[in-house]
Formats: C-alpha cells, sequence, structure tokens
C-alpha cells in the first residue's frame, strides 16, 4: 500500500489540466476545507474530488472486494465512503458546490472519458448544481 498516492494521480492531474485548458484557475489540496478537496474553484465557490473507485467503495466495474481479510478492507473501505460522506455534507453545508470524478469515468477510455468529464464539469460549473457527479 505504500505504492497507493493520495494525491496527484494521473487523473486526478488530467482532470487539472483539462479545466485549466477549459481557462479555470483553481486551488490544490486546501487544509482548511472539509476532506481537502482535490480542485478548489473559489471563484465559483465550487470543490472537485477525484475518487477512486476501489477506495472510495463506487460500486462500478473496477471496485472488487480483496480475498484476502475480507473483514478488514470492508471496514476500511466502508469507513472511506462514511467520512465521504461526513465531508461532502459539511461542505454542502457551509455552501460550497461539490462535484465528484469517478476513476471509472476515465480509466479506459482514452481522451474521449476526459473530454467528456471536462465538458460536464463546465457545464456544470457554468450552472447552479449544487451536487454533480461523474462515473459509470
Amino acid at each position: 500500500m505504500s505504492g497507493i498516492r493520495g494525491r496527484d494521480t494521473k487523473i486526478e492531474v488530467a482532470v487539472r489540466k483539462s479545466l485549466f485548458a477549459l481557462g479555470y484557475r483553481y486551488r490544490i489540496g486546501r487544509r482548511d476545507l472539509p476532506g481537502r478537496p482535490d480542485i478548489v474553484l473559489p471563484r465559483f465557490k465550487a470543490v472537485v474530488f477525484v475518487h477512486g473507485c476501489f477506495w472510495h467503495l463506487h460500486g462500478c466495474r473496477l471496485t472488487k472486494m480483496p480475498s484476502t481479510r475480507p473483514e478488514f478492507w470492508k471496514k476500511k473501505l466502508e469507513g472511506n465512503r462514511a467520512r465521504d460522506d461526513r465531508n461532502e455534507r459539511s461542505l454542502l453545508d457551509a455552501g460550497w458546490r461539490v462535484a465528484v470524478v469517478w476513476e471509472c469515468a476515465l480509466r479506459g477510455k482514452g481522451d474521449d472519458g476526459l473530454m467528456t468529464v471536462a465538458a460536464g464539469l463546465d457545464d456544470w460549473l457554468k450552472g447552479g448544481d449544487r451536487r454533480a457527479e461523474f462515473g459509470e
């Protein structure tokens, strides 16, 4: 598990680059916000979390419970999910808009997946929805 990155993952960097190419300027990893969002767009009072499907228990094709020590993994992953829900609720209550980009929305889809997510984030930022989710 020491090789698992918590920040600057390939999918996170790809989403950041696509937002920058669309003209959005952002901050990363602000510690003063619940959950330390991956991307913070203060101008729009919006945050974007880029979640790995396994680690955040998405339930898509990329989420498979390990066969070794299943009780440990179940407790750990459900705890991650509960923490994500608490952080999201705190941000929404504080007036922030929240988007979640799941790994499955980008993985194995090449530039098409990234362009779809970038266009969706662009529409979401220009629109008024408080919450958005991008994934399978």
